[in-house]
């Protein structure tokens, strides 16, 4: 398990841990903390959207184009933004802390 530290919309802070080996996605959905996920993790939607925290945005792999691509076009994009739905759970990442973006 790695444990993540997640704001939430309403600036709730919660840590939780975390499978390894399936998405951050998957694990904000679990707890609900507002996280739509309507593609269920394809890359198509954007509906997974979240802010890395700068401590941890050059420890994760860079974003695919497809990624890449749906991120530019959101109203709400910074540089931090990825989809949850690409970021796997591994134990390297226990300590992460990400902020779920605001909704499109």
């Amino acid at each position: 398990m790695a444990e993540i530290t997640i704001t939430d919309r309403d600036g709730g802070v919660h840590r939780v841990n975390a499978r390894e080996g399936v998405s951050l996605m998957e694990t904000l959905r679990e707890f609900d903390y507002g996280v739509a996920a309507i593609c269920g993790g394809m890359c198509s939607c954007a509906t997974c959207h979240i802010y890395i925290d700068s401590a941890w945005a050059e420890k994760l792999p860079a974003p695919m184009s497809d990624e890449r691509d749906l991120l530019t076009e959101l109203s709400h994009y910074r540089e931090n933004s990825r989809l949850s739905c690409q970021v796997e759970i591994t134990q390297a990442l226990s300590g992460l802390k990400v902020t779920i973006a605001e909704d499109e």
